[in-house]
């Protein structure tokens, strides 16, 4: 067995124990009520740490978590008694303004790298939080602010650089381990762990967005969803229905009461995002309006750092959001008694609906909306019941035919694997796991284990 010294001196990065005043800090993620104590944190700098971390880790035996920006919402991005490689100090991003695109290192946040394109005029579409790292995201699929008109994350994704689980540095794009890049695109962290990213970048400078908070009657909830709809792709629209907050711009008497808070991009000129807000700002009268032109990054907004909720989530596809529908968020909503409940709806089509389901592991490309409901609470005592609303309210929404989206898959993702990947996706995920982690090496994710009797192993015309 290699020692921990051995790995300190094979590495360039920082290794942390327990006993190291920075381990308890190292060990945090964003969901809150979670209290895993690694037995080993890597700070690893480039990919040969990585692939040195994971020979140590198959040497050892020892469990492998992968850290990018710590937002997994079922907390398997730390290892409990296991090894973490936490990516965060690999930040590099290297732009070709003349081919307008970019590679990024996975250690990166959606804030960082918007921050960065920015600078050149240009971005690449990610989540709804600036935190999250790009790594984690980008495996899964990525929705965000651009999606509508320029797609998934990985609808923007040229090539990538993993290393797989028997330590090759591997490329995948379209002509190298074809099957492997097409795996990335919505399988997870599964086949390796990706460190640098090459994005395609557009033209994106200042959008037309920000915040517009609506009273949240049945009628306005449906009547957003039906005008976002309607709405060009260049509009992405991201609508909570939750308790108004206590925030300057909101008056006293309306705080507690039931709003829809959306976010919106409109990623084209200033007049046209106006033009195709009016619908929006004449469902009811707006109890804030914050829609302006702005630089696209802005729509990220600061994070606050001891923010850490304790959640019960669920995630599902559906095709419609009618009345009915509206009327089972509201009522669902009101029958919690958790600190704090919300419902999210994301209106996808346009860009992402133009791809073909089997072109990516992300295979939902005809659901035109997606739903997040979450209940928050403070004491563990607290969780069976708002995990029992939370799939009670999911069950309620649930079409005849379900779906998933992994990335905001929780303690559920066990029992609907199968949802987010039908079963042609799942059964061609499976072979190529057997190929590139026959093992089961990167299994601390929302795991899609290894097809039996496929043993070859990846291409070695990919390593570098």
């Amino acid at each position: 067995m290699i020692a921990v010294g051995q790995l300190r001196g094979q590495i360039k990065g920082h290794v942390i124990e327990a006993r190291d005043p920075e381990y308890d800090d190292a060990r945090k993620v964003f969901v809150g009520g979670v209290d895993r104590r690694p037995a080993l944190i890597v700070r690893v700098v480039d990919s040969s740490d990585v692939a040195a971390v994971i020979a140590f880790a198959r040497e050892t035996g020892l469990d492998l978590a992968v850290r990018s920006g710590g937002h997994s919402w079922s907390g398997d991005c730390v290892a409990d008694g296991g090894i973490v490689i936490d990516l965060r100090d690999m930040r590099a991003v290297t732009i070709d303004d003349a081919g307008r695109t970019a590679w990024a290192e996975t250690g990166l946040t959606a804030r960082d790298y918007s921050l960065a394109t920015h600078q050149r005029g240009m971005a690449t579409g990610f989540g709804d939080t600036g935190s999250v790292g790009i790594g984690g995201l980008t495996l899964g699929g990525g929705v965000g602010y651009l999606s509508r008109k320029h797609g998934l994350t990985i609808d923007n994704l040229i090539a990538a650089e993993i290393v797989a689980a028997n330590g090759d540095i591997l490329r995948a794009d379209a002509e190298t381990n074809p099957d492997l890049f097409w795996a990335i695109r919505g399988g997870g962290g599964n086949f390796g762990i990706a460190t640098r990213f090459h994005f395609r970048l557009h033209e994106v400078g200042a959008v037309y967005g920000g915040m517009l908070m609506l009273p949240a009657t049945v009628e306005t909830i449906a009547s957003f969803v039906a005008a976002a709809q309607a709405a060009p792709d260049a509009l992405t629209t991201i609508a909570n229905v939750i308790p108004a907050p206590p925030m300057p711009f909101v008056a006293a008497e309306e705080v507690g009461k039931r709003v829809v808070l959306a976010f919106m991009v409109y990623a084209g000129p200033p007049q046209a995002g106006e033009l195709a807000m009016a619908p929006f700002r004449a469902l009811a009268k707006p109890i804030a309006d914050m829609l302006r032109p702005m630089p696209y990054p802005e729509i990220y907004p600061p994070d606050d750092p001891s923010y850490h909720p304790i959640v019960a989530s669920r995630n599902l596809f559906i095709d419609t959001l009618e009345q009915s529908a509206a009327e089972t968020i509201v009522e669902h909503l009101q029958a919690s008694d958790a600190k704090f409940q919300a419902t999210q709806i994301r209106v996808l089509g346009g860009a992402i609906g133009r791809v073909p389901s089997d072109a990516t592991a992300y295979a939902h490309r005809a659901r035109p909306i997606m739903v997040n409901v979450a209940a928050l609470y403070d004491h563990p005592d607290e969780a069976a019941k708002n995990q029992a609303w939370a799939e009670n309210f999911r069950q309620a929404l649930q079409s005849d035919d379900p779906g998933a989206y992994v990335n905001f898959m929780s303690v559920d993702w066990q029992a609907r694997m199968h949802e987010a990947y039908p079963h042609r996706t799942w059964e061609r995920l499976a072979a190529i796991k057997a190929r590139y982690d026959p093992t089961n090496l990167f299994r601390l994710n929302q795991n899609v284990p290894p097809a039996p009797g496929i043993t070859n192993s990846p291409n070695a015309t990919g390593k570098r």
